[in-house]
């Protein structure tokens, strides 16, 4: 494994006919048909997405659930149809090859990642690490890093 190139939240038109590596965990899958699918794959920096095209790639994506992790290596492309609501919603990923480094355990999560704040306080604690991928909680912890480390300095 040579690592990831970019993060999720950095490809942009200039990086059309790129190709990158993208390292993540599998947020959502809209199956159109058995060989072409969008798969948004998440990290710690944001959203980008990829378009299964192959049947192959798709079997490969149908094996793992939600929060798994993936490797993605492929080509950037523009994108037909922009989604102005994501950071790199002008461009999308066509991969050439899918490596799955984790499998996620649990068939059904305890919580939806994005309302994890909904859930049960108990559940959050035991499932923290789900709970820190949620945007709004993570950016809470980043944003008490920046103030501790600015208060170290002083």
């Amino acid at each position: 494994m040579q690592g990831r190139t970019h993060h999720c939240n950095q490809l942009r038109l200039e990086n059309v006919g790129e190709e990158v590596t993208l390292v993540g965990w599998y947020d959502n899958l809209r199956k159109v048909s058995k060989n072409l699918g969008f798969l948004i794959l998440r990290d710690f920096y944001g959203k980008t997405q990829i378009v299964v095209e192959t049947e192959e790639i798709m079997g490969q994506i149908d094996a793992v659930n939600n929060e798994s992790t993936l490797e993605i290596i492929g080509t950037v492309r523009e994108r037909s149809a922009k989604n102005p609501k994501m950071e790199t919603g002008d461009i999308e990923i066509v991969p050439s090859k899918v490596t799955i480094l984790g499998k996620c355990q649990y068939n059904e999560l305890p919580f939806q990642i994005d309302h994890s704040k909904e859930a049960d306080e108990n559940t959050r604690l035991k499932y923290r690490y789900l709970d820190l991928r949620n945007p709004a909680v993570k950016s809470k912890i980043v944003l008490r890093s920046k103030i501790v480390a600015d208060c170290a300095r002083r």
